[in-house]
């Protein structure tokens, strides 16, 4: 059997090429999808900001059927 190193040359630089052109493009969308993101909602606020939650209101004291069941239709709990 006959190695061509020629050929074998040419395709370890096609490897080469190959996985440094992948790591540039997942690189490139990495920051791409990072500059386009939007802020992390998550995230502590800066400065003088308050982190402020909206809490859903707990379920009616009263003991109508109608209010409980008009709590369960509206917030499905």
């Amino acid at each position: 059997m006959v190695f061509s190193i020629r050929k074998w040359m040419s395709r370890i630089v096609f490897l080469v090429i190959f996985a440094v052109l992948l790591f540039v493009v997942t690189g490139g969308y990495r920051w791409l999808a990072e500059t386009i993101s939007p802020v992390h909602p998550y995230r502590v606020p800066e400065g003088d900001a308050l982190k402020v939650f909206l809490t859903e209101p707990g379920p009616p004291d009263s003991s109508k059927a109608a209010d409980r069941l008009r709590w369960f239709y509206w917030y499905g709990e």
